[in-house]
């Protein structure tokens, strides 16, 4: 009998995290919830740890402490609350797995932690790696701690690359279902509200990142993940718009073979292979039928209706603290949109603007990309008004 996986789950309440219990409800013999977090979603936590029984519950908004304590006071379990909380979480001994599905910049300590605490890394939080993937990836090779891809386009990658060590990568193809604007013209996305961009068409998946889908962020800060996730320049990284979302990613090698991972557009697939890599398990999720698939088509990303994938690009070329400069002003700009203080296009010439006038550190630290953010939603905030 396998001994179960005790996991810490970093975003228990969002659907990365949700999506992670459900596949611990369905292999409770494999799997055990030994720490959850969230940021202020209290009352999903409280009933994920009155069903769960976890050692660890904690809730990053320290506001909503008492809340917390007061209704699991019944129950023999650490309650917590506060970003060094979350720090400490992860570092238990008894911890396999940490899967980093906390939404934006708040993901990058509790990984840094989890990392020099030789812990697995389940990495669905793909800013910590555009905040600072070169730092990342130099802990991890450090302390030995794997970091395996939760999102749906990197793991169909790291799959294609099973049985493939030494074959030189020519080039990754990175897939992107178009979003909910696919097929507006320019002028109609200037008029786009936030309800019309949360329409995704294939996923189901937060407010914050389905945002970015709609606005190409997203799929700019899966090119730069890939990046140090794979060691491939980004010149060699090619976004395909594949409105189907069946193909997931695929890797083409030096001999010109592609290979690519295909299947239904379930999130809890390539969760499920995170916790369980290298083995797969027997699973109860939606099959791909390859008889009602015959229709699979790809475009080129439109990079004028679409500026800030072009604007991921830039920023990965630029190197240092660009990327957290970025990715700062986007989730301040991500939230005063679907806020309704500016308009969808608005977002992006925020964000240009911002790595524009932030200060450059080319050999960033940890320090550096904590002033950074600090400065950058500051310089965003302003232009916001």
């Amino acid at each position: 009998m396998r001994n179960k996986k005790k996991l810490a789950i970093l975003g228990s309440t969002g659907s990365i995290g949700m999506q992670t219990l459900d596949l611990v409800r369905a292999n409770p013999d494999l799997f055990e919830v030994y720490a959850i977090c969230a940021n202020t979603s209290v009352d999903k936590l409280i009933s994920q740890a009155r069903e769960f029984h976890p050692e660890v519950v904690c809730i990053a908004d320290e506001s909503r402490y008492e809340q917390l304590r007061d209704a699991l006071q019944d129950l023999p379990m650490k309650v917590w609350s506060g970003a060094d909380s979350i720090a400490e979480m992860v570092t238990f001994p008894s911890i396999d797995i940490v899967v980093a599905a906390m939404v934006g910049y708040a993901g990058l300590r509790p990984t840094m932690e989890a990392i020099r605490a030789g812990k697995t890394i389940a990495l669905a939080n793909k800013e910590t790696l555009v905040v600072a993937g070169e730092l990342i990836c130099s802990l991890a090779q450090q302390y030995h701690a794997p970091i395996l891809p939760v999102d749906s386009e990197h793991s169909a990658i790291f799959q294609s690359l099973a049985g493939e060590q030494g074959n030189e990568i020519e080039k990754i193809l990175l897939t992107c279902s178009g979003g909910p604007f696919r097929t507006w013209t320019k002028e109609q996305i200037g008029r786009a509200t936030a309800a019309d961009a949360l329409k995704h068409p294939n996923w189901q998946m937060g407010a914050k990142i389905t945002i970015d889908s709609a606005s190409y962020m997203n799929k700019g800060f899966e090119v730069i993940e890939a990046k140090w996730l794979f060691g491939v320049d980004v010149d060699r990284i090619q976004v395909l718009v594949h409105p189907q979302s069946i193909i997931h990613s695929a890797v083409q090698f030096r001999d010109g073979a592609v290979k690519a991972q295909l299947g239904a557009p379930d999130m809890r697939l390539p969760i499920l292979y995170a916790l369980t890599y290298p083995e797969r398990i027997s699973a109860d999720l939606p099959r791909l039928d390859l008889f009602k698939t015959s229709n699979l088509t790809f475009e080129a990303p439109d990079t004028e209706r679409f500026p800030c994938l072009g604007l991921a690009y830039q920023a990965a070329a630029r190197g240092g603290n660009v990327p957290c400069i970025m990715n700062a002003a986007n989730e301040v700009v991500n939230l005063a949109f679907r806020e309704a203080k500016i308009p969808f296009l608005r977002m992006a010439e925020v964000i240009e603007a911002t790595m524009d006038k932030a200060t450059f550190i080319a050999k960033p630290t940890y320090e550096d990309y904590v002033s950074t953010d600090t400065e950058a939603r500051r310089i965003a905030a302003e232009m916001i008004g």
